[in-house]
């Protein structure tokens, strides 16, 4: 049934029932925090407990989930919601369940205490996205609570493996079963949402709308092998070193893409400096800590990672390896490509690891116009405004069912807190006011959607 009465106008949730999903959001960060589901890499994780945890909260309220394990302990689930309009295609609401490792001995607190302190929920996920996964699961709590359904099918998904390629999660599950995706046409997931304040004090929340493209390359360079006291002009470290070092000094030029454009006028404007297509980087001084992965957004990278040579100090190799990370706008990916194919030159072959796509969605249209809605009901100073994610997130799988991406997991931050700092950092929390205000957020939107 649906709810219409003045106390429910926007939320579809009495009073009562928000203040529960509000106390309801802080005790499943906690718990899930407390569940150390951590990602090593190389296929090496184990979300089987935050899974199981999940299920069981949802189970709780009467609501089915399915767990699918795609590898020893590699465990998604899912569940759909039905809603009043099942002519409409649906939307996916998903998380993931995994987390980068922490070290305790560099934390002030217990990683994985989900300690309240000073106003903060602590610990590893708090905002990389335990955060998102406890909003979306106290959400669809509260309806099921109140008995409330929404407007369209909510397909609920919390991934494994996101930190480490997604192979056993959204990349396996649009590989092997993508029925669960039919009728599903737009998605929202995490790093969209949160506030940034900026130069003149306004604050103004970033909703992602695109993202750059990954791609990852070995180089390999080859030469003669030999007594490390000999001259060796064929030296295959020298050679790797020699590309190397002109692949991580060279300096990319700045381009425009169609959501830095628009990003990066809205900040012009509110500043009162003039926006160059050609050179906005001098804007970036207005966003604070926001600068960090913003600054990335402007231009193609290519970030030297890994190096791998030699087995003994007086024995010149005959190979020498090394990893880049390479980033790429939309729009400039064989820049990329053909840019580190150049500086490599002769030195070093360039070999393709892995890659994926670059996204851009439009800001427009009836579900953006709900996202922003939505935040500026509950912050009328608010200022939506899309952005460009130097990284990348599950709705590049999503994306090659022709499902459309938002990273829309909202919180409102204090104006002093490096939040960029805190993804895969030490000390990673997140405000408790924050995450009620975007459970409050969330809870508007999907409800109206």
């Amino acid at each position: 049934m649906t709810h219409n009465n003045s106390e429910q106008i926007g939320y579809n949730l009495t009073p009562a029932q928000m203040a529960e999903m509000e106390e309801d959001v802080i005790s499943l960060l906690q718990g899930l925090i407390q569940i150390p589901s951590v990602n090593y890499g190389e296929g090496k994780g184990d979300e089987k407990a935050a899974a199981e945890f999940c299920a069981a909260k949802l189970a709780e309220v009467g609501i089915e989930s399915e767990l699918i394990e795609t590898a020893p302990n590699r465990v998604n689930v899912v569940a759909k919601i039905r809603g009043v309009d099942q002519s409409r295609p649906g939307i996916v609401v998903h998380g993931h369940l995994d987390v980068v490792p922490a070290n305790a001995d560099d934390w002030s607190v217990d990683p994985f205490s989900g300690l309240i302190k000073d106003g903060f929920i602590w610990g590893r996920g708090a905002v990389d996205m335990k955060d998102g996964d406890a909003m979306f699961l106290a959400v669809v709590r509260a309806w099921a609570r109140a008995g409330f359904t929404p407007p369209r099918n909510v397909l609920l998904i919390f991934f494994a493996d996101e930190e480490a390629g997604s192979v056993y999660g959204s990349r396996w599950l649009v590989k092997n079963r993508p029925e669960l995706f039919e009728n599903y046409s737009e998605a929202i997931s995490e790093v969209g949402g949160f506030s940034v304040t900026i130069t003149g004090g306004h604050r103004l929340y970033f909703v992602e709308t695109a993202e750059k493209g990954i791609q990852w390359m070995k180089l390999t360079a080859t030469g003669s092998a030999g007594h490390g006291s000999f001259i060796n002009s064929e030296n295959a470290v020298t050679k790797l070193t020699r590309a190397i070092s002109r692949i991580g000094s060279h300096q990319w030029p700045q381009r425009e893409t169609k959501t830095g454009s628009k990003f990066f006028s809205k900040i012009a404007e509110l500043v009162g400096e003039k926006y160059d297509p050609t050179n906005p980087r001098p804007l970036l001084q207005h966003i604070g800590g926001a600068a960090r992965m913003m600054g990335a957004t402007v231009q193609n990278t290519a970030n030297p990672t890994m190096l791998e040579a030699g087995y003994k100090a007086n024995v010149i190799p005959g190979s020498a390896s090394a990893v880049v990370d390479g980033r790429f706008l939309p729009g400039f990916e064989n820049e990329l490509a053909d840019t580190v194919k150049q500086l490599a030159g002769e030195d070093a072959v360039v070999e393709v690891m892995i890659r994926d796509k670059a996204l851009e969605v439009d800001f427009d249209g009836p579900l953006v116009q709900g996202m922003c809605a939505a935040i500026i009901a509950e912050d009328p100073e608010g200022i939506p405004v899309p952005y460009l994610m130097s990284g990348g997130t599950d709705n590049k799988a999503l994306s090659d069912l022709g499902i459309v991406g938002y990273g829309y997991s909202p919180v409102r931050l204090p104006n002093d807190l490096d939040f960029f700092a805190l993804f895969h950092g030490v000390d990673e929390r997140i405000p408790v006011d924050g995450l009620i205000f975007g459970v409050r957020v969330l809870a508007r939107f999907l409800s109206n959607c």
